[in-house]
């Protein structure tokens, strides 16, 4: 999309209607009425210059793949429509191509586990015979193809298997699987949820052998939710959940060879293996790449495995006074020199290490922060990453020389930019929005960022939403009276008078690392902000001390006392926007879920001479209640940290209660559980305080599905009406 494009597409947005505003509602946000237009499960092949889409009707619940050339953007074939085999009746979910890209794996009818797992009937499909075949009679997890593509391993309660496609021969490689047991090559819950992924196998680039992570679970206590919904009389559902301080799985590396049908158990006790967060094969085939951790999560190894050998090597060791952020931005290149990012210069930047876990180069540095990293292109000598240099609260696409030179910037527009490159890196597929553009998906040359052809925009939904008058974000930074500044945006009503008083209702997040203030299109909640502002609100957001990419320090400076920095911050912020003249500081409200929930909490209760009201939903109220990975990385144990787990817990501060407050939480919560809601309403009882609440049977952390959401919106905004 070029300027002249990009400049009309703000004009359709912020050019004021000479006809009456026209008013969002609750059941707009929560039907759909403002979804943006996407390419789903977009993904760039490696083998051809093509990329491929997943097109879904989701009226007939029918999906294809679509092939497209990313020189032409023309279609060049449909690779397979769901609506030609009774087995996809119900649609597509996901696809994983084959090595060779010959075949697919394709997910259907997912059924989920927690918030990042789940079980699905997958198929193996061959894309030139187009035949459609089941890889298992069960629903399973987690199918990879071997990298000589004959075959499949995947995980079966708790069991690793392998298939070997032309035969249809199944191997069971592990036996001890067992609920609540043990887990082979499937992260047990707190990995899912804090160390972000699921699948803990990887196949070698031979083909020959499978490295697993096996989680004996035995002695981690049991968390037990009831489930309302399904019978008579409520039922149970146990699982294995560490909280802080508690007992976690112990964790062993093994690798499993293929052709011996043998499994190695490796030896990591050198290196104090507590976590183990991540594995990857290098390109050497028989060289394992693990990262090992203490349960402090300061000190991190990487460690080559010699898989024939089992012999295990240290690469590289990083340490921190506070704790080390886990990534995916480990890249092995064609030498086993490998790409990695480190925040230990203050920002997290790339490095180039060789084989040896020698520094060969920092390739990026400044006072600003890389976000993602692409890939090497080996034929130019360049990287692609992403990056904040251009403000913290944007995120720009860049490229730069392996060996630190010539960095060019290759997205001109400033907002959020998100690139999906091709396989020679010679073009890229680049997602943009900001806080007043949609999303729109245009091509761009790699060289120079030039764009080559728009793809796909949103100017029908920006001409929809020309009636509303949307009021904008605008962005600032507040200074506090303790010198502290901070990045913020604020939304005020599209008649803004500043001669006015308006009731302030502030959003947050403010968990470690995390950003709220940043400059990209509207999500359902800023629909629903901007609602407010239509109703006479100014809405208003902070990223305080603890939030990210703005350094290690501002993050890490609240080490040890979740809860006691971030609080100051909101509160000091409150005070600073409650000074301005159009704010009428006796009416300040605040909102938050999740972190924010507990943070909202907090504020209200530590800040009670400022917020008025506050709305806390699925807060943590009592960190001894949160799991151990998220919760000692920031805070150690409450056996070493008592003061810090105690002094900035909301449940502990119940009696400073003056203004209105809503506690919300659902009762199948396997994240921030059910309990951090009831003993805080049972504190607050004990404490005579009057305050409002809801429970949702058989919600998760999301609180969704069928009216949910718009009941609960519903609920929230009636009640800041009643208190604001």
């Amino acid at each position: 999309m070029n300027n002249i494009k990009i400049t009309f597409f703000l004009f359709l947005l912020s050019a004021a209607p000479l006809f009456a505003q026209q008013k969002i509602t609750l059941e707009e946000i929560w039907t759909g009425t403002f979804r943006t237009r996407n390419m789903d499960e977009l993904q760039a092949l490696k083998n051809t210059n093509h990329y491929t889409v997943l097109n879904t009707d989701w009226k007939s619940r029918t999906a294809q793949i679509d092939l497209y050339d990313f020189a032409t953007l023309q279609k060049v074939t449909t690779l397979i429509d769901s609506k030609n085999h009774q087995e996809l009746q119900g649609g597509i979910d996901s696809y994983i191509f084959s090595p060779d890209e010959k075949k697919l794996l394709i997910a259907a009818n997912s059924e989920p586990i927690f918030r990042h797992s789940f079980v699905a009937d997958y198929f193996v499909y061959d894309i030139a015979g187009k035949k459609l075949t089941s890889l298992a009679d069960e629903k399973v997890q987690e199918p990879t193809f071997s990298a000589d593509n004959s075959k499949v391993a995947y995980a079966y309660k708790n069991n690793l298997y392998v298939k070997d496609l032309a035969s249809g021969k199944v191997t069971q490689v592990t036996k001890d699987g067992s609920v609540n047991a043990v887990i082979n090559g499937i992260t047990d819950w707190v990995y899912e949820e804090e160390f972000a992924f699921v699948r803990a196998y990887d196949w070698n680039a031979a083909g020959d052998k499978i490295a697993f992570i096996r989680f004996d679970e035995t002695d981690v206590p049991q968390f037990t939710m009831e489930y309302y919904n399904q019978g008579l009389y409520p039922q149970p559902y146990t699982f294995k959940y560490p909280k802080a301080g508690e007992e976690n799985s112990k964790v062993s590396l093994h690798i499993y060879d293929v052709k011996n049908n043998t499994t190695k158990k490796i030896d990591l006790s050198t290196f104090n293996p507590y976590y183990l967060p991540r594995i990857k094969w290098t390109n050497n085939a028989q060289t394992l790449s693990v990262q090992v951790m203490n349960r402090h999560q300061n000190n991190l190894d990487l460690v080559f495995v010699d898989a024939n050998s089992g012999v295990a090597t240290g690469i590289l060791n990083e340490t921190d006074k506070a704790y080390i952020d886990i990534t995916d931005n480990l890249t092995f290149l064609n030498d086993n020199s490998f790409i990695w990012t480190s925040e230990k210069d203050g920002y997290n930047h790339i490095y180039h290490y060789g084989s040896n876990g020698k520094l060969i180069k920092q390739i990026t540095n400044g006072n600003w922060e890389v976000t993602a990293y692409y890939g090497f292109d080996k034929t130019s000598g360049n990287i692609y990453y992403q990056s904040v240099e251009n403000g913290s609260v944007n995120r720009d696409v860049y490229r730069i020389g392996i060996n630190g030179k010539n960095k060019v910037r290759l997205t001109p527009l400033t907002g959020t930019n998100n690139a999906t490159f091709s396989p020679k890196f010679d073009y890229f597929i680049n997602s943009y929005s900001s806080a007043t553009v949609p999303v729109t998906y245009t091509l761009h040359n790699s060289k120079d960022g030039k764009v080559v052809k728009e793809i796909l925009d949103n100017k029908a939904l920006a001409e929809k939403l020309k009636p509303y008058n949307l009021p904008k974000k605008e962005f600032t930074v507040i200074k506090t009276d303790k010198g502290h500044e901070l990045n913020a945006w604020i939304i005020k009503p599209a008649d803004f008078d500043p001669s006015k008083k308006y009731p302030l209702f502030m959003y947050q997040y403010s968990g470690p690392g995390s950003q709220q203030v940043n400059n990209d299109w509207n999500g359902y909640d800023d629909y629903w902000f901007m609602m407010l502002a239509q109703q006479g609100y100014i809405v208003a957001c902070v990223d305080g001390r603890g939030t990210g990419f703005k350094g290690a320090d501002f993050k890490k400076v609240t080490y040890k006392q979740l809860g006691k920095y971030e609080v100051e911050d909101q509160i000091d912020a409150a005070k600073t926007l409650g000074a301005y003249e159009y704010i009428d500081e006796s009416r300040i409200g605040i909102f938050g879920w999740s972190y924010g929930g507990f943070m909202s909490s907090n504020c209200l209760l530590k800040g009670n001479d400022v917020f008025k009201m506050a709305i806390a939903v699925a807060p943590v109220t009592n960190w001894r209640f949160y799991d151990t990975v998220y919760t000692e990385r920031y805070m150690q144990t409450p056996q070493e940290n008592p003061s810090g787990y105690d002094e900035n817990s909301p449940i502990n501060h119940v009696s400073k209660l003056k203004g209105a407050y809503l506690l919300v939480h659902g009762s199948a919560d396997d994240n921030v559980h059910l309990q951090n809601t009831m003993l805080m309403v049972e504190a607050l009882v004990q404490a005579n305080k009057q305050f409002d609440w809801a429970i949702y049977p058989d919600k998760n952390h999301g609180i969704y599905g069928g009216a949910t959401r718009l009941q609960l919106y519903t609920k929230m905004t009636n009640f800041i009406k009643e208190n604001l």
